[in-house]
């Protein structure tokens, strides 16, 4: 157990103090996080222009989040409200373990991918046009989920119920079936793959992002458009594609400051956790300050349940949605900047051909968010 060996499970509450902030604190974040990450699915699901390779990622984070606050809150408030007396039985120690460490893993996964997503699409944008696609990141989100449940299927072979018998009756609890010691190649091995490499990734790709984003952003002519077309009607159009192009950077730019919050977020909160479990590997006895434990949780579950939060302040797109999830009546659909900007250059050989008049009619009946951006 987390208390006695570094084990996620046990995370109750060891004195009367420590068990009312277990029985207050958790239960308001896990309800917030649930409620948020719920918001997060609906709001794609429900909203064809969310639908994007980002988001699809996003949506996947959002349900290990949900599977991390249920599996790991449920058992943290049970066994604070039971004096630490596991309650589930012997299928609920190993399912809610394999379950913990699949929504643990497939949050790394999950943030790993929008990240590399991210510098495909900013860094290489023409090969994002064909590996950026919506179907292509369903199917790798459901690669994450596959590869993470097969990796944890370890642990329904290495954690047991343990009964010890006192005076007054028999103490059930969720722990190890073997030595503590046998469990460092795999403590390893997990802060490897599921912390300090994807982290390390993150770093490196979000500094290359960043370079091309806010050091040497794209230029705001294109020299692609200097051919012979009247130089009214080509004044215009470069004013146009300007401002759409200044459009879809700042767009690109909003959403990459979000993802790199939310991957600084992920850091910070599961640093103290992480560093636990590797210290106490050597440490014999553990180190067993029940506050810091305490801490140590908090931290895991405020970092599932803040993304939403992430979102809301740093996306006009999601709160939007959030916002709509409250009206009785729908709002017709708008699109985003990028994907205005899209569209843009799609009739924009239309708009120099036929001159002022069609360009005005397209802008304004057929394309009205393009006037917004002109």
């Amino acid at each position: 157990t987390l208390r006695e060996d570094c084990h996620p499970l046990d995370w109750g509450g060891g004195t009367l103090g420590l068990t009312a902030v277990t029985l207050t604190l958790v239960p308001f974040v896990c309800a917030m996080g649930v409620a948020g990450n719920a918001m997060v699915v609906l709001v794609v699901l429900r909203s064809r222009h969310m639908v994007t390779p980002t988001n699809c990622y996003l949506v996947s984070l959002a349900a290990a989040d949900l599977l991390v606050l249920l599996a790991a809150g449920v058992p943290t408030v049970a066994e604070a409200a039971s004096a630490r007396v596991w309650v589930f039985g012997h299928a609920g120690c190993l399912g809610i373990t394999y379950l913990q460490y699949v929504g643990i893993n497939a949050s790394t996964g999950s943030i790993t991918a929008f990240t590399v997503e991210r510098y495909l699409a900013i860094c290489h944008p023409l090969r994002a046009q064909t590996l950026c696609t919506v179907a292509r990141a369903k199917r790798i989100a459901a690669s994450v989920w596959l590869g993470t449940g097969a990796y944890c299927v370890l642990w329904l072979f290495l954690v047991d119920t343990r009964e010890t018998a006192y005076a007054d009756g028999v103490q059930v609890q969720c722990g190890y079936r073997v030595s503590r010691s046998l469990y460092l190649p795999i403590y390893f091995l997990d802060f490897a793959l599921f912390y300090a490499l994807p982290l390390g990734l993150a770093t490196v790709f979000y500094v290359l992002i960043a370079r091309v984003l806010f050091v040497g952003p794209l230029s705001p002519e294109d020299p692609g458009h200097s051919g012979s077309a009247p130089q009214g009607h080509l004044a215009g159009h470069q004013r146009f594609s300007s401002r759409g192009k200044r459009g879809a950077l700042s767009s690109r730019k909003q959403v990459t400051k979000m993802l790199a919050v939310v991957v600084l977020v992920f850091a910070l909160l599961w640093l103290p956790y992480r560093t636990l479990v590797v210290v106490n590997s050597f440490l014999s006895p553990p180190y067993l300050n029940l506050g810091f434990l305490l801490f140590c949780r908090l931290c895991v579950y405020l970092n599932s349940a803040v993304n939403p939060v992430i979102y809301a302040l740093m996306s006009q797109r999601f709160r939007e949605a959030f916002h709509g999830l409250f009206q009785c009546r729908r709002a017709p659909p708008q699109l985003p900047p990028q994907e205005a900007a899209s569209v843009y250059y799609s009739v924009q050989s239309l708009v120099l051909r036929k001159g002022p008049l069609i360009s005005w009619k397209l802008r304004r009946r057929h394309f009205p968010f393009i006037t917004q951006l002109a």
